[in-house]
């Protein structure tokens, strides 16, 4: 029989609607493939996927519903799979600015992907400066569950400019069960598995409420009761659109070990105490009171161990959502990053936490599958008190290819929750840290600003260490000096 979507998948499709669409997105810049004359071009990345995506089966699946609705829909293949219609090729008009490509990645990631199809959907852009081309790439949260499916995304990356071998893909399409064997599958699923009606009712109450038991339900209404009030405050808190405005920042990686190594903490805490920051000096463009106990609540999803023994091979059910209080009314940066890191440290202490080296580390998964992991979980946790949800993924600090095209930049799309203006994506890749900003049209105007706010809020960081890079500096002088003596 064939797979039947979880409980948790069935989740995102239910809460799924115009204003917030339930995929994940990542915009990945190339430049032209060091070797050979052929370059990049449409053809070389719908043949890509075509050698790939039998890594990836899932992709060639669609949803079946169940005549009834007695049990929750299966995968099926999808007899009628085109490649073409997945993967698709659009281009800048000059002169192929970045902002230009930002605007085209907010109109795509405006639209919900077609349910009658296998729920993704991958661009080439080309015409961007610089002979520069971009993929950008989406795919709903019900696809991609770390376990049996990752992110398409990774699959056509390699770690060098020669790409791997693939065996050669002999799929043929099963043909979809009938509406018989389909109830056949209900009632061998409900013997082998007497749960399964439970989780289904859940799901069910999920789409309802956005929470899956009774106790959640309630705290649902008293939480909203207390954001009515936290909203009146907070332009955070908005009724979503559905219509998106995208931007993007790129950092130095470095900045953010220059500033660990003078206060402490990690580079996770810097970044965060760095968005923290830049909501502070927005809050303020905008007239927004930042009293000394104003605060930020963002989802933050953390990756942890079930057990402090293993190894992390797989994040499909290692992944949970912490909360973290950004403290947007403290004036002083570093004390910023203290009180986030006091934060942090709870989860550190456990010794579950699972290190940014373990993650870049884990064979098989790539920043966009995490993105996609941690999205899945933030979208079931966030409550109607919780401001804005924040997605911090470490990748390889060496460079990834595109069938020979190094990858410049990759941004991710984290989506956005319902009620809220803005769900911020971070990346580390090959020595840059990326933002990723989603906002939703009508609420954020101003994401430029905010944009601006997080390279300024890093930069008023990095002011607060150069008394240390100096002493740090004398302290090597010294040493050199008496080690010659």
């Amino acid at each position: 029989m064939p797979d039947r979507l979880t409980s948790l998948d069935l989740t995102f499709l239910k809460a799924e609607s115009p204003a917030t669409p339930m995929h994940v997105g990542t915009v990945d810049i190339f430049e032209p493939p060091v070797h050979g004359d052929e370059g990049f071009d449409y053809e070389s990345l719908v043949a890509l996927i075509r050698d790939r995506i039998a890594f990836v089966p899932r992709y060639r699946q669609r949803v079946q519903q169940v005549p009834g609705r007695f049990a929750g829909p299966v995968w099926v293949d999808d007899e009628e799979f085109d490649i073409t219609f997945h993967v698709r090729r659009s281009a800048l008009p000059r002169p192929g600015t970045h902002a230009q490509l930002l605007e085209l990645v907010a109109r795509i990631m405006s639209r919900r992907l077609d349910r009658a199809r296998p729920l993704w959907e991958m661009y080439l852009v080309e015409g961007l400066q610089g002979d520069r081309f971009a993929i950008i790439s989406k795919s709903h949260q019900a696809l991609v569950d770390g376990n049996s499916t990752v992110d398409i995304g990774q699959v056509v990356l390699d770690s060098t400019a020669h790409p791997r071998d693939t065996p050669t893909d002999t799929w043929q399409p099963e043909h979809p069960p009938s509406a018989v064997e389909l109830l056949a599958g209900v009632f061998f699923d409900a013997t082998k598995h007497p749960t399964a009606v439970l989780e289904l009712a859940r799901a069910e109450m999920a789409s309802l409420t956005g929470s899956t038991s009774v106790r959640e339900v309630l705290g649902d209404v008293v939480g909203s009761l207390v954001a009515q009030r936290h909203a009146q405050e907070s332009s955070l808190h908005v009724k979503t659109s559905g219509q998106r405005r995208f931007t993007t920042v790129q950092t130095d990686l470095e900045d953010y070990r220059t500033v660990r190594a003078a206060h402490g903490g990690t580079v996770n805490d810097v970044i965060l105490a760095v968005v923290a920051g830049a909501f502070r000096a927005w809050m303020m463009t905008r007239g927004e009171g930042v009293g000394p106990t104003r605060s930020v609540r963002a989802v933050i999803p953390v990756s942890i161990r079930d057990d402090e023994d293993e190894e992390p091979t797989s994040l499909g059910s290692r992944v949970i959502a912490s909360t973290v209080n950004l403290p947007v009314g403290e004036n002083s940066p570093v004390m910023r990053v203290h009180q986030i890191s006091y934060q942090t440290k709870v989860h550190k202490d456990t010794g579950r936490a699972v290190s940014a080296r373990s993650l870049v580390g884990i064979a098989g998964f790539a920043p966009t599958t995490l993105h996609a992991l941690a999205a899945r979980v933030a979208t079931t946790a966030v409550r109607p008190i919780d401001d804005v949800v924040i997605t911090n993924v470490p990748g390889p600090q060496f460079p990834l290819y595109a069938q020979g095209a190094p990858m410049l930049a990759s941004y991710p799309v984290v989506p956005l929750m319902p009620g809220q203006s803005l769900s911020v994506g971070v990346t580390s890749y090959d020595g840059k840290v990326y933002y990723g900003l989603n906002a939703d049209r009508t609420a954020m105007p101003d994401l430029a600003v905010f944009a601006q706010c997080v390279t300024d809020a890093l930069d008023e960081l990095l002011d607060t260490t150069k008394g240390s890079r100096n002493r740090a500096s004398r302290g090597r002088k010294k040493q050199t000096k008496k080690a010659g003596s």
